[in-house]
């Protein structure tokens, strides 16, 4: 047992303990050397008033083996019910996940015969921060957050984990044709790291006809990186036009932890017949076990699998006939797998996995931080204001002008209005007032405009202070401004 990796188990809802036995069944047999701890996640721990759903006491497990293999869970419907997946990777700082995107035909139909794509998705930020503020009576915002930090983690996972699996190129999506900072600063990183890796070929797509590609050719990417809500999005296209979301495995891995998981739900109306799948599961549990340094095991594991799916082995979801050769339980399906451990394919193409990719730790990026000279410059002020006269708006504003700061436009929802607008324009209730300086200034002289924009009978609902960055603007221009 000394020798045997901990890891924590968690059986899940509707399928999951199905699923789990079968795949625990199937790597055990396969000489994963192994040690699962137990712990209960899912709809009976949210029913006893966890939230979470997760008991507290689970989390110690957790810390302990630093690996989790999760089974679909069923979260209530209704508020207040929070995602257990997306606790544990902010708890544990899971900022990769990675998604395997590979057809399987003849055996599988689908219309992409030779995809094999990998999409590594950033898991941390972007808009799934959840930071979000109802305004205006009219207004909601979402902040997108990209730091320069978990941008330099993620794409340099991406480039290891190309090295690492013997992939040829890594392609990277953004917009930032429009998000010139945020997605700009994602972008950039792609560009430095790629350097580093003169082996690997890299390239860059706008996400959205980098998105019409994958769908259309998807044999023209290999590893492919993105900001967060774009591999939300894509990584479920990508799976899906391989031919089944439910053959996917997923993993989410950060510097202390990580957890391997089906990407299909729980789905119970299927639960205790003998019916489900237990394929996405399993190749979910294949990267663990290249995760814990078990490559050969995983080899083992994935090869057999790939034969049995070449045999005609399968499950009702998958079955067609003619091509299918026997419709399988879920327990029949792991004894098939079983059967042929040792063995290869002969169509599909035969992996050998090595041992997991290098992770470049915060530690590691912090001692290479750059710190560029910060100047206050001016301020842009949002304001609650329910009438459309552009002119009388500008107008009250300038009366707060002074102490070095001067009113240099006026927006609404992100379009100029003022000055130069146009009648056209289409307005809501939620403006923004951009003040700027000649020069620098202090957060004293902020506090006063403030309280000269409030003397003016204004409403401000936020501000977002204008910086410069070593003489450079760090805050998005306005078109005709």
């Amino acid at each position: 047992m000394a020798n045997k990796t901990p890891i924590t188990v968690a059986h899940g809802d509707g399928i999951g303990p199905e699923i789990m036995d079968a795949t625990l069944h199937i790597i055990e047999a396969a000489g994963a050397q192994i040690e699962p701890e137990t712990i209960e996640v899912g709809e009976k721990v949210y029913l006893r008033g966890i939230s979470a759903g997760i008991e507290p006491s689970a989390w110690e497990s957790l810390r302990r083996t630093r690996v989790f293999l999760k089974a679909p869970i069923t979260t209530p419907q209704g508020g207040g019910y929070k995602s257990l997946n997306v606790t544990t990777r902010t708890t544990f700082g899971l900022y990769a996940n990675v998604r395997p995107c590979v057809s399987y035909y003849p055996f599988v139909d689908t219309k992409h015969p030779v995809m094999d794509v990998v999409i590594i998705r950033e898991n941390e930020e972007d808009t799934y921060t959840g930071i979000e503020y109802r305004q205006t009576n009219d207004m909601m915002e979402s902040l997108k957050l990209i730091s320069r930090p978990g941008s330099e983690k993620i794409i340099r996972y991406a480039f290891e984990y190309a090295r690492a699996n013997n992939r040829k190129k890594v392609t990277c999506f953004m917009k930032d044709n429009i998000m010139k900072i945020t997605d700009g600063l994602f972008h950039k990183v792609f560009d430095e790291i790629a350097k580093e890796y003169p082996d690997i070929e890299n390239e860059s797509w706008i996400v959205d006809i980098g998105s019409a590609k994958l769908a259309d050719t998807p044999e023209a990417f290999d590893v492919v990186v993105m900001p967060n809500l774009y591999g939300d999005i894509l990584s479920d296209v990508a799976a899906q036009i391989a031919g089944s979301v439910g053959l996917a495995g997923s993993a989410n891995i950060g510097e202390q932890c990580a957890m391997f998981e089906a990407i299909h739900g729980s789905a119970p109306r299927r639960a205790g017949q003998n019916l489900a799948n237990p394929s996405g599961l399993l190749l979910a549990a294949v990267m663990m076990l290249v995760h814990i340094d078990q490559p050969e095991v995983a080899t083992r594991v994935h090869n057999a699998w790939l034969r049995t799916m070449e045999d005609g082995i399968h499950t009702y979801d998958i079955f067609e006939e003619g091509v299918s050769k026997q419709k399988v339980g879920t327990r029949e399906f792991a004894e098939a797998v079983i059967a042929r451990l040792g063995q290869e394919p002969q169509t599909l193409k035969a992996v050998h996995y090595a041992s997991a990719p290098k992770q470049e730790t915060s530690e590691q990026i912090e001692r290479q931080r750059v710190v560029s000279k910060k100047e206050l410059v001016g301020v842009d002020v949002f304001l609650d204001w329910a009438e459309h006269d552009t002119e009388k708006l500008a107008a009250l504003l300038q009366q707060a002008n002074g102490d070095g700061l001067e009113l240099k436009l006026i927006t609404n929802r992100g379009a100029r209005v003022w000055p130069h607008g146009l009648p056209e324009t289409f307005t809501t209730d939620h403006w923004r007032s951009r003040f700027l300086s000649k020069g620098t200034i202090n957060h004293a002289q902020i506090t006063s405009l403030l309280q000269r924009i409030n003397e003016s009978g204004l409403d401000f609902i936020k501000i977002e202070n204008l910086y410069d960055f070593d003489g450079q603007p760090g805050y998005s221009s306005v078109s005709g401004a």
